[in-house]
């Protein structure tokens, strides 16, 4: 398993705090820890910790899928839900089978700016995260692809592989 980093396999401003969640790269711009975080398993006090298998998996997803979206956007992809234990994700409320669980699915937040940082309505936010759905529709491999809405003015990317 190949572990990306700045230089040395661990982010050079990590500090002896952080667990290896949070220091450790699927690839060049995603964090485990994004994959990970979770306010409800914080809440339950839920040990939301892949393994080596889920990691493997997440590492796939991002090279194949969210590195290019990134590259396409040409800015940063936030994660709005990744890996779920089992626990977690039927907490959450999760489906029995969901790849979530495999480490093989990420939920893709709607962005709240553009490449050049400047900040974005509503509506540019939704065509944004459609125009970013159809490109992985197009250029991207997945198993699940499904451009969700929730609550008035939420939205999001699940793609799995």
């Amino acid at each position: 398993m190949e572990i990306y980093s700045a230089d040395s396999g661990i982010d050079s401003d990590s500090n002896s705090d952080n667990t290896w969640c949070d220091i450790m790269y699927l690839s060049p711009h995603f964090r485990l820890r994004e994959f990970t975080r979770s306010a409800t398993a914080e809440r339950l006090g839920i040990c939301n910790e892949p393994g080596i298998d889920a990691i493997s998996n997440l590492q796939r997803l991002c090279q194949q899928v969210l590195e290019p979206l990134r590259e396409h956007a040409q800015q940063p992809v936030r994660i709005s839900s990744g890996y779920r234990c089992r626990m977690l994700n039927k907490a959450v409320g999760g489906v029995r089978n969901s790849l979530h669980i495999k480490g093989k699915a990420a939920d893709i937040a709607m962005p709240v700016c553009d490449a050049n940082g400047r900040r974005l309505t509503q509506a540019e936010a939704n065509a944004k995260l459609q125009e970013w759905y159809e490109w992985m529709r197009d250029h991207c491999p997945h198993e699940e692809l499904i451009l969700e809405r929730g609550k008035p003015n939420s939205a999001w990317i699940h793609v799995a592989i």
